[in-house]
């Protein structure tokens, strides 16, 4: 008994990471994703809290919380570097480098190298995007990254199969380590309708970041042809502009598709909810939903936190056929319709509705598989690739 005792009190190897990505409160799918992520490893790892090192953009004067130790201004150079030694003397075991071309300077966010040539612990990249042409530019950067990395991980098996042919990967590098998501309860949306006011409806939505990435306009097309047959139908489009194409365009696109639905004259219909939500927000909302549309227009996307959660929540999905979308929506988890056909939307939304049965089955399959990406069971497998890296490392310091 003495021995149990002593194995049930020992402690779980500490492990002191230090992450680099954007965070919260930026207005980023990654920056939400690190701080699902850390919270998660936090409980498994509670003697050595995540600490954050951010990329930050001046411009948007945010004030970040006390996780963060460190900024890295995004368009300069030399705070890169500075960075770098600033982790090579702060005592951390790993580096984990959530990487997005987008979040880093230079050309093709080419400032990320200095920094990782000049660290000196065992670095593992979270790599959010693999470009298709590993001779191009992007390509490239995406090389001297992996070199330099001990592991890196990707969120589809299609997306490591990519780094082993199209790269030349060795395919043990790699890791695949799903999208998060919250551990939600499976219910039913008619309590959530009801206190929103919306029962008796047919309720459709999606929940990003607004850009014409998004193809939202191919969905309102398909609202317009849904409600000729069921005049309730109800379509959410929530979230705020991308900040990044904000910037530059303004609300130009949301105010295409506003002008759009009223040309389409579905104003009564379509309802437009011009705001960030927090996660208790989106969780509500994704257990209104009866189905959740993403109509990306990117065939090589390869990730999307928005899917994952309202795979998660098991909802009934109908997706364009994106890198992303295929994988997670394969066997039966949901729909996927061709690009630019709202009339393929439209015919699967009534088909689904028609058929009540065949919607529940869709939706505890996904509800099924999304238990397998929930935070906690994602934060262990991170947790234990550091383990193993920094095992592997030590066992490599004592074979020199």
């Amino acid at each position: 008994m003495k021995n149990l005792e002593k194995l049930l009190t020992t402690k779980a190897r500490v492990v002191r990471v230090i992450y680099v990505s954007s965070y919260i409160p930026r207005c980023c799918g990654i920056a939400t994703y690190t701080k699902d992520l850390t919270n998660a490893i936090n409980l498994l790892n509670p003697y050595a809290l995540a600490e954050i090192m951010v990329l930050n953009r001046e411009v948007e004067k945010l004030e970040y919380p006390w996780e963060v130790k460190y900024k890295i201004e995004q368009d300069n150079l030399s705070t890169y570097l500075q960075a770098a030694e600033y982790i090579n003397h702060s005592g951390a075991n790993l580096v984990c480098l959530e990487h997005e071309f987008g979040l880093f300077g230079g050309n093709n966010g080419e400032y990320i190298l200095p920094f990782i040539e000049s660290l000196k612990i065992p670095l593992v990249t979270a790599l959010h995007t693999v470009v298709g042409n590993a001779t191009s530019g992007e390509g490239e950067i995406l090389k001297r990254l992996i070199k330099k990395s001990v592991a890196v991980t990707v969120m589809l098996e299609k997306v490591k199969i990519k780094l082993v042919t199209d790269y030349g990967i060795p395919g043990e590098k790699v890791v695949t380590i799903p999208h998060g998501t919250p551990d939600l309860p499976y219910s039913p949306t008619t309590a959530y309708k009801k206190k929103r006011n919306l029962s008796g409806r047919l309720i459709l939505g999606n929940i990003n970041l607004l850009a014409p990435s998004r193809g939202v306009e191919y969905s309102l097309e398909a609202v317009s042809l849904i409600a000729k047959k069921y005049p309730n139908v109800l379509y959410f489009v929530i979230g705020q502009t991308h900040p990044v194409y904000a910037r530059i365009n303004g609300e130009s696109y949301r105010n295409f598709l506003k002008k759009k639905v009223k040309k389409l004259g579905i104003e009564r219909n379509v309802k437009f909810i011009n705001e960030y939500l927090s996660l208790e927000e989106l969780t509500n909302w994704l257990k209104t939903i009866d189905f959740y549309i993403t109509a990306y227009l990117d065939p090589e996307q390869a990730a999307s936190g928005a899917l994952a959660y309202a795979v998660g929540a098991g909802k009934c999905c109908i997706s364009t056929p994106y890198l992303y979308a295929r994988e997670i929506l394969a066997e039966g988890r949901g729909v996927l319709v061709p690009f630019h056909d709202p009339q393929a939307i439209a015919y699967s939304v009534i088909d689904l509705w028609n058929n009540p049965d065949k919607k529940t089955t869709m939706e505890k399959k996904a509800y099924q598989y999304g238990r397998l990406m929930t935070w906690p069971n994602v934060a262990f497998q991170y947790l234990e690739l550091f383990r193993t890296v920094l095992d592997a490392d030590v066992l490599n310091h004592k074979n020199d």
